[in-house]
């Protein structure tokens, strides 16, 4: 299995942290040397192993942020 080349481009906010000092992050993530997106998903104090998380170029980050401004949070 090939590896997965990354680097977080620009740390944007933390979501939540776990017990165990792992952060869910919002960040900007280049993966395998291409352009960096933005990225939602956990990851270890280091920044050397993560969890599953989402990678959303710059038009869906967009359409996730009017979706998130029209929602009625109670």
């Amino acid at each position: 299995m090939a590896e997965i080349k990354f680097e977080i481009t620009e740390k944007l906010g933390v979501l939540s942290e776990s017990s165990k000092g792992w952060k869910k992050e919002l960040n900007k993530v280049s993966w395998n040397e291409y352009p960096a997106k933005y990225d939602i998903r956990e990851w270890d104090p280091d920044h050397q192993k993560m969890g599953k998380g989402i990678t959303l170029s710059k038009e869906e980050m967009r359409l996730l942020k009017e979706i998130i401004n029209s929602l009625e949070l109670d």
